[in-house]
């Protein structure tokens, strides 16, 4: 076990940190947590849509979402471009890589969103956009590509240290070259590949990104996001770093949930984010479900630091805010309960699959972000099914049954070298 901890310590957790603090990768991660606020708009929406279906005179507030939620690629072509700039420190084209980054990504999706149609009236051909879902989560991929294109053009060019300190120029004429000189070359670039070649940029990038989509939407990608997860979040890597790579697929899977709903058809994505972390059955009390190792700590364990530590963490634990647990417990770096967290994420992955699948439970059929609401309130309202409730004290006995054993034995030891420190303080 010191051996498998030791290559934890000093291979994983410092090549995991390595790529993850990539600036390209960096870039995207950051968009991806910048674009919560309006991943939240859309949660309030569909919160609201519940009580729609009960009571259906309420008004249509759909166009929340459209606007918010529904314009998430749009945002995050401009976010991954300016972050892009910041993380490869060249901050002087921080906002125009971005609207540079936006505006093209709407070029890209012109024929693919957007049709010519001939005005009977005036005689004119007009531009006339037929669907706007690709500026929404079916969009991701696009958004992501198009942005690191524009990051790679912009990042060579300042580079290149063009006009800079020019004594012979005014600095905002100077600025203005170069800021022309990359966004014409983009333009161009993008514009003959999209229009004079006539390349379906939109249907190439969903083409190479497809099976990534279709592998992190089956059983074993679902199983395998949630456990890397927990697994760096165990040892000691912000678990949010794999948003950069797993984001785009959650949410793809739900916009595309979204979709189904709304043109009268049944969610048939269960891998996304509102699945993972939202119904807070497979992040129950947070990652790795640890909400029962909370309550074991409370009512079961005889050591002080843990039954201390289980009346600080218990609030937050209710929230699905498991931090203060991972780190004051510890969970990381500590194998007696690293191990039992592991389990549950693949346990808890296993039976929510199966359940969705078999038809027990609802697929989330709406962005939502209201994790930090207790469970399993959160569960009912994310689902919109109340077997919820049924599902979440099962998955509760189960996550306590696993963990029990490894926290007696940490327990155990625990209460020894209390004895002990008791046993040294003590006078002769």
């Amino acid at each position: 076990m010191n051996q498998i901890m030791s290559w934890f310590t000093d291979k994983l957790a410092p090549g995991m940190q390595k790529i993850f603090s990539n600036p390209w990768v960096g870039a995207v991660a950051s968009a991806m947590q910048k674009i919560l606020p309006f991943i939240l708009v859309g949660s309030v929406v569909s919160i609201y849509n519940v009580f729609v279906r009960y009571i259906p005179s309420l008004p249509d507030m759909s166009f929340v979402n459209t606007f918010s939620f529904g314009m998430m690629s749009l945002i995050v072509s401009f976010m991954v471009a300016y972050f892009g700039m910041v993380e490869l420190d060249h901050p002087k084209y921080t906002i125009t890589a971005g609207l540079t980054s936006l505006t093209v990504f709407l070029m890209a999706l012109c024929p693919t969103m957007a049709t010519l149609v001939k005005n009977a009236a005036t005689g004119k051909t007009e531009l006339t956009i037929t669907d706007i879902n690709f500026l929404g989560g079916s969009g991701l991929f696009i958004a992501i590509i198009v942005a690191l294109i524009v990051m790679v053009i912009f990042h060579f060019y300042a580079k290149l240290h063009v006009l800079e300190n020019s004594a012979s120029m005014p600095d905002f004429v100077c600025e203005w070259i170069n800021n022309i000189i990359p966004m014409t070359l983009i333009y161009l670039v993008f514009g003959i590949t999209v229009f004079t070649l006539g390349f379906d940029l939109v249907g190439f990038i969903n083409m190479v990104f497809q099976p990534i989509v279709d592998i992190g939407q089956s059983l074993p990608g679902f199983v395998i996001i949630c456990f890397l997860y927990v697994l760096l979040y165990s040892v000691g890597i912000s678990a949010w770093s794999l948003n950069a790579i797993v984001k785009p697929i959650l949410m793809a899977g739900i916009a595309a949930n979204a979709e189904l709903a709304l043109a009268g058809g049944q969610p048939i994505h269960i891998v996304t984010t509102e699945t993972i972390f939202t119904t807070a059955l497979i992040a129950m009390g947070g990652l790795g479900g640890t909400l029962p190792l909370n309550f074991l700590m409370l009512f079961k364990c005889k050591s002080k630091k843990l039954k201390t530590m289980g009346k600080i963490c218990l609030a937050p634990s209710v929230f699905n805010i498991n931090e203060p647990l991972v780190y004051g417990a510890p969970i990381v770096f500590n194998p007696l309960l690293m191990i039992p967290m592991w389990m549950n994420s693949v346990v808890g992955a296993l039976i929510i699959w199966f359940i969705m699948r078999a038809g027990f439970l609802n697929i989330p059929a709406g962005v939502n972000n209201i994790s930090r609401i207790p469970a399993p309130i959160c569960t009912w309202l994310t689902t919109d099914d109340y077997r919820a409730f049924f599902w979440f004290f099962i998955l509760f006995a189960i996550y306590a049954l696993i963990c029990y054993p490894f926290l007696m034995k940490y327990d155990k030891q625990l209460v020894k070298e209390e004895q002990e420190k008791e046993t040294v303080k003590k006078p002769l």
